[in-house]
C-alpha cells in the first residue's frame, strides 16, 4: 500500500517559481436537452481517482477524509440528478487513486481507502470509473514539465532559446521512444483488468469510464503564466492527454462498457482559459480546487457528460447490463 499525492498536487511548486512562470456543454447539471428516462434500477457506485473525487471543492465528505472527496463532485451531482435515495449511492473514490487502488487498500495522508472494488456487488446497477491519469504519473509528469518551462522562460529573456522548443517533450522522447505513450499502452492492460472485474462483480450494471477532461489549449501561445510550460510542452501534454482517453475510450468499448467523453464539452474551458469559463484550474486556482484538477464547473460539466450516456442508453438499452 502506498501513500501518494493526487495528479494536481503533485504540481506544487515554490510561490517564487510559480508566480512569475507559473456537443459545448452548459453549466448547470439539470439543463440537459435529452429527456429524462427512468434511473438504473439499484446502487450506483462511483470509483476512480481525483478527477472524480473532487479535491478542496468544498465541501468534504466521506471517510478516510485523505480522499479529499467533495459532496459536489459528478458522482454526487449524478446520484442526486437520478434521484438515488442515500443507500443506493456509494463514491469510494480517492485522491492519488491508480488501477491498483481499486483493487488493493490505498494508503493516504490521512486514513486508508479499502479496495474501490470492494464497494462493487451483484447488486449494483451503475459503475462510473474515473482512472489511468495516476498510472501514467501526469502530476509528475506536468510538474517536470513547469520545471522545464521555468528554464525555457529564463533562457527566452536572454535570447537563448528558440520559440519552439519543447524542453519537456524533447526529454520524454529521448531514448528514441516517447515514455509517456509506453505508460500509457502499459496502463491499458490494467484498466482492461478492471473493467473485467466490476463486469465479475456486477453482471447486471452499466458501466461507464469516464474521460479526462481538457486540460490545456490547442495552441500553446494560448497558455500564459497559468501553466508556466513552454509553448510546445503545452501542444504535446494536450497530445498526452488525448492519447490517454483514446486509450480509456479503446478500453471501455473492447469491454462492453460505455465511454463518457467529458473532453469535448470542455475543449476551450482549460486551466489556460478565463476563470469564468474554465473547468480547470491552473497551478495557482482561482476558485476552491486542487491544483490542475475540475473546479465546480467542470464537476458539474462532467456530471451532465454522464448523465446524457446514462440517459442515452436507457433509452436504446445498453448492451451490457439492464
Amino acid at each position: 500500500m502506498r501513500t501518494r499525492t493526487s495528479l494536481g498536487l503533485a504540481v506544487t511548486l515554490s510561490c517564487a517559481a510559480l508566480v512569475t512562470v507559473v456537443g459545448v456543454a452548459r453549466d448547470g447539471v439539470g439543463d440537459t436537452a435529452t429527456s429524462p428516462t427512468p434511473p438504473p434500477r439499484g446502487p450506483y457506485v462511483a470509483l476512480g481517482d481525483s478527477y472524480t473525487a473532487g479535491p478542496k471543492i468544498p465541501g468534504r465528505h466521506g471517510k478516510p477524509a485523505g480522499c479529499d472527496r467533495s459532496d459536489r463532485n459528478y458522482p454526487a451531482l449524478v446520484a442526486a440528478e437520478l434521484g438515488l435515495e442515500r443507500a443506493e449511492f456509494r463514491d469510494v473514490s480517492c485522491s492519488g487513486a491508480t488501477t491498483g487502488d481499486l483493487s488493493a487498500a490505498q494508503d493516504t495522508d490521512d486514513g486508508t481507502n479499502p479496495a474501490q472494488l470492494s464497494a462493487v456487488s451483484a447488486s449494483t446497477r451503475l459503475v462510473t470509473v474515473g482512472i489511468g491519469g495516476n498510472d501514467i504519473g501526469f502530476g509528475s509528469l506536468i510538474t517536470g514539465c513547469v520545471k522545464a518551462g521555468v528554464r525555457y522562460q529564463l533562457k527566452s529573456r536572454i535570447g537563448d532559446s528558440a520559440p519552439d522548443r519543447a524542453p519537456c517533450r524533447e526529454r520524454q522522447t529521448s531514448g528514441g521512444t516517447d515514455a509517456v505513450e509506453t505508460k500509457i499502452e502499459a496502463t491499458s492492460g490494467r484498466v482492461a483488468d478492471v473493467l473485467g472485474d466490476i463486469r465479475r462483480r456486477a453482471p447486471e450494471a452499466r458501466v461507464y469510464v469516464v474521460g479526462y477532461p481538457t486540460i490545456l489549449p490547442a495552441r500553446g501561445a494560448d497558455c500564459g503564466p497559468e501553466m508556466g510550460l513552454a509553448p510546445g510542452d503545452v501542444t504535446y501534454l494536450r497530445q498526452k492527454e488525448q492519447q490517454l482517453n483514446t486509450m480509456l475510450r479503446e478500453a471501455a468499448t473492447d469491454a462492453g462498457a460505455g465511454y463518457v467523453d467529458t473532453y469535448a464539452p470542455s475543449d476551450g474551458r482549460d486551466a489556460c482559459a478565463k476563470a469564468d469559463v474554465r473547468w480547470v484550474e491552473p497551478l495557482i486556482p482561482a476558485a476552491p480546487a486542487a491544483p490542475v484538477h475540475p473546479n465546480e464547473r467542470g464537476e458539474r460539466g462532467m456530471a451532465q457528460a454522464v448523465l446524457r450516456a446514462v440517459r442515452a442508453a436507457g433509452r436504446r438499452g445498453s448492451p451490457r447490463g439492464p
